[in-house]
């Protein structure tokens, strides 16, 4: 894997020669060599070589950047239902430092950009993405080479950036490296928070072993689909306990658990459960040795239920949630990460069983956002648009389903303040502390610039390509088409 050139041989304990030489290196070759599975060489030649310095941060390969100040621009800021203008807008590093009314002087070299009326608002933020397997179809991720597959999450990754959804939260990919090489500078994306793989039982949603794999041995060697760091099978409270454990130690931000059948999982049903509750509360209690949360895939009462039972701190979908079920997770605070699918056009089509679950869940949208909003159910806003780079491309058009529901200004709230505050329970493992989702002093810098008022036309957001003149993650411009 890495070799000397003729002469710089180190001696026998290491000293002098090439770096290449030395017992580090000469571990990582080895270990590397044995190569346990390809997704293990991606995702871990990129973490190895940043240990050892091969890789320099960021930081380190460019100048800081100038001051930035924003004038001339009508504001949301995440949580006010209004815009407000006379406002001056300065961004120092990768945070916001002051907003400010009047006509205050800005800092040396700072440079001004005059927004000529549009409007200001924080990054859009996805609660449930999957980073890898947002663009490619099926057949291609249980096919193509591994490079090719984190190549075309990497494209994807900078067109997700590019429609103004600067933070993702993903809900099951292997997306470590990548996350890993948009935040040292190595690829353009969004901020991502990453699970891992999500954690499910023989026969749950995410289980796509093919039949040969089975039976399965307890404790047994990891099938293919395991290796890929999809998905990982766990039928036990200790084997769940090990399963967190492992995406903790890879850098999972938050853990997620499935709870029962999915539309993409074409053998389940959206009626059936998989984990126990002492299952699910051994991967809670896990998360939580690490002061981090779990999310739960769970689409049933009697699932939403269980995993309430098992101290979960959010949901993901509900959609076939009951009005008891909608009040149990009010009074206990949890959240409900959702998606509003209407039809087809958001999923693409399916066949079979995953057209039959599709149809119960665009049938359940229409009744799970009244439960949420009648009984005030922390909720947020994802996505979860999978395998169609022409589905992706309709990130920000899924913002628009909501309108049936909520006022434009409630829904910007959502994409951002409110999923932001659901970033933060993370807590100790969140990978980038400060705010997000805001525009206030101290806050992390994810900032829009709008051809319009987004409060008055949500459809804007649906339309990133000519609606967005400024794009800006952490301080650093990735769109600006007010320059000159």
């Amino acid at each position: 894997m890495f070799s000397c050139t003729p002469g710089e041989e180190a001696d026998s304990n290491g000293r002098g020669g090439c770096v290449c030489c030395g017992p580090r290196v000469q571990s990582l070759t080895r270990r590397i060599s044995a190569d346990i599975s390809r997704r293990g060489f991606v995702a871990g030649v990129g973490a190895s070589l940043a240990s050892l310095g091969f890789v320099r941060r960021a930081a380190a390969q460019t100048e800081p950047s100038p001051p930035i100040v924003f004038t001339n621009f009508l504001l949301f800021d995440g949580q006010s239902g209004a815009l407000r203008g006379g406002l001056r807008l300065l961004i120092e590093g990768d945070h916001i430092r002051a907003v400010a009314a009047g006509d205050a002087g800005a800092p040396d070299g700072a440079r001004i950009i005059d927004c000529g009326g549009r409007t200001v608002m924080p990054g859009l933020i996805d609660a449930h993405w999957h980073t890898i397997f947002a663009a490619l179809p099926v057949s291609s991720l249980f096919s193509a080479d591994v490079g090719y597959i984190f190549l075309a999450a990497s494209a994807e990754a900078e067109r997700t950036l590019m429609r103004g959804f600067t933070t993702v939260r993903d809900l099951g990919s292997p997306s470590f490296a990548l996350k890993q090489a948009i935040d040292d500078g190595l690829a353009r994306g969004p901020r991502i928070y990453p699970c891992g793989a999500m954690i499910t039982t023989t026969g749950g949603h995410g289980d796509l072993r093919p039949l040969s794999d089975l039976p399965r041995s307890p404790g047994g060697a990891l099938s293919a689909m395991d290796r890929t760091g999809g998905s990982n099978i766990a039928d036990s409270a200790d084997e769940v306990r090990l399963r967190v454990r492992e995406q903790l130690l890879q850098g999972a931000s938050q853990i997620k658990l499935v709870g029962g059948g999915g539309v993409s999982s074409p053998r389940t049903t959206l009626d059936m459960l998989t984990f126990s509750e002492p299952e699910m509360r051994a991967g809670v209690e896990a998360a939580a040795d690490r002061n981090t949360y779990v999310a739960v895939h769970a689409y049933p009462s009697t699932a939403i239920q269980r995993a309430l039972a098992a101290g979960v701190q959010c949901i993901e979908h509900g959609h076939l949630m009951d009005a008891a079920t909608a009040k149990l997770m009010a009074d206990k605070g949890v959240w409900l990460s959702t998606q509003p699918f209407l039809s087809e056009e958001d999923t693409g089509a399916l066949v079979g069983q995953s057209r039959i679950n599709a149809s119960q869940v665009f049938a359940g949208t229409n009744t799970l956002y009244p439960l949420a909003k009648g009984h005030k159910i922390k909720t947020a806003f994802g996505s979860d648009l999978l395998f169609s780079s022409r589905l992706a491309a309709g990130q920000g058009r899924m913002l628009t389903h909501l309108t049936r529901w909520y006022d434009n200004a409630d829904i910007l709230r959502m994409a951002t303040a409110a999923n932001g505050e659901l970033l933060a329970l993370s807590g100790a493992r969140n990978p980038y502390p400060g705010k997000l989702g805001v525009v206030e002093e101290g806050a992390l810098a994810d900032l829009l610039v709008v051809n319009g008022d987004p409060i008055a036309d949500l459809a804007l957001l649906a339309r990133p390509e000519t609606s967005l003149a400024v794009i800006m993650k952490g301080g650093q411009i990735y769109k600006d088409a007010l320059r000159g």
